[in-house]
């Protein structure tokens, strides 16, 4: 009965914590209504690195070229590709005056290290606000670059998109892929609200290029070969330079991982930056994942022993209520709506995919980004 009663006490603690954090942090997304500010039609540079990407780069490029903007250029960056990457690159800047090409060769110094290769496209760029999204990624929209440039001010020089990925039908995979995309976007957008930004998605992310240089760019972590968008972000980002963006039209999509095996290597390559961020963020993002791992197994023990069951069972409808609720506005703003229907089981899912790579990259480290 000891052990019972102690477990009972601990699991009112977590459920406690978790609905702090569902209405009081993830809250301030979910509940929050779209403010449309006024387009600045600031000159934009929209950067692209590419490392052998030539069938995403043929399929995607025409949908930045045809973005609905006064004044932007196309900086693409082919990364030391093996593939057809530079021959289609230059395709389209035969009949595109606005794309600038940035062809790296790899040197020892920086084998195969993204940063490098954006460093130096940032600095071939000529406009001072710039863009970034992926090979495989396309905006969902022709207003995309209006809507991400204009939350740029005086005060804001940060802008944080989403970057969702495309959906497959009847694909479980799918759905925990992107159920774990919401989950991120939630929270980074949510800690941007309350003052306190820690990451964005080199999917969709915008910055003045005078916090690139103010930053000495990626300098602080250029040996870790991923991060350069939620670490460089983290380390420069704060409550009065940081805004969002989450109107539909500022959306990029990407293909998303068909295997759980490359979904796997990818998320290690992630998760492996974490560990970087600033103290209190890994203190916030830890104790929400601890309070997740401790929620589940506590439920499953006093429901499973119907211990106190009224209690227990009170206390687990009420978190998954409050999730629901916050989850569904979040996701609805999002246009994920689909996870909600699977949405305990990608959660469970998700802990337990994330203690794995926890884990395996204890063991070794990922060094790669293609």
């Amino acid at each position: 009965m000891v052990i019972l009663d102690t477990l009972l006490y601990a699991f009112i603690a977590v459920v406690f914590i978790q609905v702090v954090y569902y209405l009081f942090i993830f809250g301030n997304f979910a509940f929050l209504k779209i403010k449309k500010p006024s387009s600045k039609k600031l000159p934009v540079s929209v950067i692209v690195c590419a490392k052998n990407e030539a069938e995403n780069l043929k399929a995607f490029i025409p949908s930045i070229i045809n973005q609905d903007y006064p004044e932007f250029e196309i900086v693409l960056i082919n990364d030391g590709s093996h593939d057809d990457t530079l021959n289609v690159i230059e395709e389209f800047a035969k009949t595109n005056d606005n794309i600038k090409i940035v062809n790296v060769k790899n040197i020892e110094a920086f084998w195969g290290n993204k940063k490098y290769a954006l460093t130096l496209g940032i600095k071939a760029s000529k406009h001072d606000y710039l863009l970034f999204t992926d090979a495989d990624c396309q905006p969902v929209s022709k207003y995309w670059i209006k809507d991400m440039s204009a939350h740029f001010s005086n005060k804001k020089s940060i802008v944080l998109g989403y970057g969702g990925y495309s959906k497959v039908k009847y694909s479980f995979l799918n759905k925990l892929i992107r159920f774990e995309t919401v989950m991120t976007a939630v929270q980074y957008f949510s800690l941007a609200k309350i003052g306190m930004p820690y990451m964005g998605v080199g999917r969709n992310l915008a910055y003045a290029k005078t916090e690139f240089f103010n930053a000495n760019g990626f300098i602080q972590h250029i040996k870790v070969r991923s991060g350069d968008d939620d670490l460089f972000i983290n380390q420069v980002a704060n409550s009065k330079n940081t805004a969002i963006s989450f109107s539909p039209n500022s959306f990029t999509s990407s293909i998303p991982k068909s295997s759980f095996k490359a979904w796997y290597k990818q998320k290690r390559r992630h998760v492996s930056t974490a560990q970087l961020y600033k103290p209190k963020h890994k203190i916030l993002l830890g104790l929400f994942y601890l309070s997740n791992v401790l929620f589940w197994l506590l439920a499953i023990a006093l429901l499973s022993t119907m211990y106190n069951w009224p209690i227990a069972l009170g206390l687990f409808l009420l978190r998954i209520i409050i999730q629901y609720i916050v989850i569904g506005f979040s996701s609805k703003k999002l246009k994920e709506t689909d996870v909600l229907l699977l949405l305990p089981l990608l959660e469970v899912t998700l802990i337990i995919s994330q203690f794995a790579i926890f884990i395996n990259n204890l063991i070794s480290k990922p060094n790669f980004w293609k």
